[in-house]
């Protein structure tokens, strides 16, 4: 279930910003223009859908500091209540969740958001009150069931999170449960633990792994796995476009995996902490792309990151392939790199700019 369309109000330097999406997306822009952002809130839904809404703005250092800090603009509704709204419209659905600033309490609890409304609908006919299948304003919500009634939610719900991360008896909810189920598949990768001493440079107990973990951590088990039910023909020829000279393959001892990687000229192969970060990293994004298990949408925060410029083309190739199977969303600061992709598979390129603090598209 792609994503055709998400829009954003009031998160940072994103005062308002809607983008209309295609199989394969890159957004491209100077450092500090926005990038990072766009992937953040997307990432917000997924962690809504987890149960981790507070967590995920916990991590941008709580709701006040997440919301847009830029003041009201021309066009502005004039005492509008300042609030960050995510929403998503999918192919049968179309969500929407609105955050402001907790109430004034005696809490010490301050930095936790407040879910102020939070709405699902039937996609394709408008936001219809005869497609709504959930309303929630604050801590009360009404679902549509199974049958199509509409019931009152049982239980008072948690002010800081989503109902998709409290919702009790999934079975009597079909199409909520579906959508929950839709965002918490989306797939995120920003950055590899290539660093020493890593889990992903030492041996680790290998289980059958058909989607990498979000940091790599167990690169060597969800390689092992496309080579044993996954596409291996095509990793290979990946990695061959990489690293002509090299050849890999995960060690097994005593059920602990670790990559290996087998170098024309040396009379052993070397092992997980002995390659470099840009090596593991391309590894990582191989791994990832070619899942045997592709993801509905896949976002990736600057694949290029630590690569040599060489490795570009074969990065290129391997975002292109990834996305007959998968959404992609790429933020990128190489325009080389989108250029390359763009030669094996037509893609939607987003141009970011800033004005007055606040990021907009290029029109250009």
């Amino acid at each position: 279930m792609p994503i055709h369309s998400f829009s954003l109000a009031g998160f940072r330097s994103i005062r308002k910003l809607t983008l209309e999406l295609d199989a394969l997306n890159i957004v491209v822009g100077a450092n500090g223009c926005g990038k990072s952002n766009l992937y953040k809130a997307i990432h917000l839904l997924h962690a809504a859908a987890e149960g981790r809404l507070s967590a995920a703005l916990a991590e941008e250092g709580g709701v006040q500091k997440a919301m847009w800090a830029g003041g009201a603009r021309r066009g502005d509704k004039a005492r509008a209540p300042k609030r960050m709204i995510l929403s998503a419209r999918l192919d049968d659905y179309d969500y929407e969740l609105q955050l402001g600033y907790p109430e004034p309490s005696l809490s010490l609890f301050s930095l936790d958001p407040l879910v102020k409304e939070e709405s699902l609908w039937l996609a394709g006919r408008g936001r219809r009150l005869s497609t709504l299948l959930l309303e929630r304003r604050n801590q009360a919500a009404f679902l549509c069931g199974v049958e199509g009634e509409r019931n009152s939610y049982p239980a008072s719900l948690r002010a800081e999170e989503s109902l998709f991360g409290q919702l009790a008896e999934p079975h009597r909810y079909p199409e909520l449960s579906q959508v929950r189920e839709t965002l918490r598949n989306w797939r995120f990768y920003h950055e590899f633990a290539v660093w020493p001493g890593s889990p992903l440079r030492a041996p680790q107990v290998g289980i059958r792994s058909p989607v990498l973990a979000h940091d790599g951590a167990n690169l060597a088990a969800a390689f092992q796995t496309i080579v044993e039910i996954g596409d291996h023909e095509l990793l290979d020829s990946m990695l061959a476009d990489a690293f002509p000279d090299c050849r890999f393959l995960v060690d097994a001892q005593q059920g602990r995996f670790q990559m290996l990687m087998q170098r024309d000229g040396l009379l052993r192969p070397l092992e997980a902490a002995e390659l470099s970060d840009g090596t593991l990293r391309f590894l990582c994004l191989a791994v990832a792309l070619l899942s045997p298990r592709p993801p509905a949408f896949m976002a990736l925060n600057e694949p290029e990151n630590s690569l040599h410029p060489a490795l570009l083309p074969a990065l290129a190739r391997l975002i292109a392939e990834a996305s007959r199977h998968s959404q992609l969303w790429v933020t990128s600061h190489s325009p080389e790199l989108a250029e390359r992709i763009r030669r094996h598979r037509p893609l939607k390129t987003f141009q970011l700019t800033q004005q007055d603090g606040e990021t907009l598209l290029r029109d250009d």
